[in-house]
């Protein structure tokens, strides 16, 4: 274990240009990146459910809130992003049902605006994609003031962000103070959609990259989406690739089965540009036909339409 980490170390810093890596620790410096906390593991759901929280909030700094929806509620235990800027927060995902999402957003946006002193801040909801336990809360957050969520349809995002050349454009969304690229990458879902956050350098990838099964509807786009991400990441800082799951254990190539809900020895969260370059390169090597491979840190899995 020790001789992989360190090989994958090696790695990451042979490939990765040294003005990424300069101020990742929080201090100036020529990357600019806003420093930011993850917690080395998060609360398992279980074995007993009792008195578990719905969701655990954990904020990576005063203005960018990470929630993870717990097990005990829905298996899935998708993460929820929730991003302020000046002018308007971006909540990315909604969750898989079954909780009340509406209650522990609000409950992120009060504490921000009590901390900001502010009375509002317009609330933007969209999706990394389409897929049920992604969108179930949309409903509930309909409902909050000063809310608009982008209907997780390919014609409602591209109209919403202003994405014409689907899905080979790159486009910005201003919150104020705070740009976010917008990428498309669909092959997982139709409607996939990566964040790119400058302020912190943090990359949101859903489910086409985490610790986890990459299910692969699309085998082509899915390729093709893998290669923009790594291009795209080749000219900025990743502090960070946080995807929407965990389902690798911490052993190398050991995943939890379907369904599992009590995890207490999972994969960290974090993912990092060598995770990028590694998918790209596995993909690479299949030639155009996309079979299941396990990797240390997740599993490429072509699923059928």
């Amino acid at each position: 274990m020790a001789l992989r980490q360190f090989a994958v170390a090696t790695f990451l810093v042979a490939v990765v240009p040294l003005f990424m890596i300069r101020g990742m620790d929080g201090q100036p410096g020529t990357s600019g990146i806003r420093a930011g906390t993850l917690p080395a593991s998060w609360r398992p759901s279980g074995p007993d459910c009792s008195g578990i929280p719905e969701f655990q909030t954990h904020e990576y700094n005063d203005d960018f809130v990470i929630l993870r929806q717990s097990g005990c509620t829905n298996y899935e235990k998708p993460f929820l992003f929730l991003l302020f800027g000046r002018d308007k927060a971006l909540l990315v995902d909604t969750g898989a049902g079954q909780a009340d999402v509406a209650r522990a957003v609000r409950a992120s946006v009060d504490a921000w605006l009590a901390r900001n002193h502010r009375s509002a801040i317009a609330l933007v909801v969209a999706h990394t994609h389409a897929h049920g336990d992604h969108i179930a809360g949309d409903d509930q957050l309909r409902l909050l003031p000063s809310t608009t969520v982008v209907a997780p349809k390919l014609a409602d995002v591209t109209a919403f962000f202003g994405i014409r050349n689907w899905p080979d454009e790159i486009v910005q969304f201003d919150l104020g103070a705070r740009l976010l690229d917008v990428i498309p990458i669909p092959g997982h879902e139709a409607t996939s959609l990566a964040f790119y956050d400058r302020q912190t350098g943090v990359l949101l990838t859903g489910d086409s990259v985490y610790p986890g099964r990459l299910y692969v509807a699309d085998a082509v786009q899915f390729v093709q989406s893998t290669h923009r991400l790594v291009e795209f990441t080749a000219h900025v800082p990743v502090a960070h690739v946080l995807g929407n799951h965990i389902e690798n254990t911490r052993t190398p190539f050991v995943d939890y089965p379907v369904r599992t809900v009590y995890q207490p020895d999972e994969h960290q969260f974090e993912l990092g540009r060598a995770h990028l370059l590694e998918l790209d390169e596995a993909l690479r090597r299949m030639n155009g036909e996309v079979t299941r491979l396990a990797l240390p840190d997740f599993t490429i899995w072509p699923v059928r339409r």
